[in-house]
């Protein structure tokens, strides 16, 4: 099949929404005008609000215009999609890229609600942190990423628990994942936690990752693809060049 043909097999249903930039500042600008208007809604109708974000490179823009939204965070908690099971002190934590990059001007009053344990193993502290989380679940405005490889979060093809994490029917919420594009263990939120999200956004930038995600949707089999076809509604994939 020519690429141009590949590109006009449909996407698994529902279809994801393109809400495409001119560039990552005014991307940034725009996810984050829509967030905290999900997170003002979520907070009229039930008080409080739980948002979670993705690590890495790309959100870092946007981090930076969502944290001066004018909305009450005290009644926030953040929290994020996936962790890397290293101290919050480590330069790879998005515990610490979520504390320098977000939780600063008027979203310092966030709570923030980590995903890794100290003192406990990922085995462990998933089970433990799934038991915190109860009470905070469903997620009320999700921002997930994605790689070059089609994971998002930490559902990284060759994982060793991704038949469970992707699995709808499963019971976990969050599951313990190594794979071979994972440096280090992970924790991550299972398939059932991210479709629950009330609002879901996919957040990517350049051409390679559209590309990525084209092929991802046309075969239905990369993580994302998964993930993106659970939903019960069309998600906004924000991205530009």
């Amino acid at each position: 099949m020519s690429n141009e043909r590949a590109r006009d097999v449909p996407l698994l249903i529902p279809q994801p929404r393109e809400r495409r930039f001119a560039d990552g500042v005014e991307l940034a600008r725009g996810l984050a005008e829509r967030v905290a208007t999900e997170l003002e809604a979520a907070l009229r109708s039930r008080g409080r609000a739980l948002l979670a974000v993705s690590g890495g490179s790309t959100p870092k823009r946007f981090f930076a215009e969502l944290s001066k939204a004018g909305i009450d965070w005290r009644a926030v908690a953040i929290t994020l999609a996936d962790e890397r099971w290293v101290p919050a002190s480590d330069e790879r934590s998005n515990a610490r890229l979520v504390r320098e990059q977000l939780l600063v001007n008027g979203a310092a009053a966030a709570r923030f609600v980590p995903l890794q344990l100290d003192g406990h193993t990922p085995e462990s502290g998933a089970e433990a942190l799934e038991r915190e989380f109860a009470r905070h679940l469903p997620i009320d405005v999700l921002i997930l990423g994605m790689g070059n490889d089609g994971h998002t979060a930490s559902l990284f093809p060759g994982g060793d628990q991704l038949d469970a994490a992707l699995d709808p029917a499963g019971t976990r919420r969050l599951l313990p994942m190594q794979a071979p594009g994972a440096p280090e263990p992970r924790i991550t939120f299972t398939l059932p936690a991210l479709v629950a999200a009330r609002h879901l956004h996919l957040h990517i930038e350049g051409a390679a990752k559209q590309a990525v995600l084209r092929e991802a949707m046309a075969r239905g089999e990369l993580p994302i693809a998964k993930v993106l076809a659970a939903c019960e509604r069309a998600v906004d994939v924000w991205t530009c060049a």
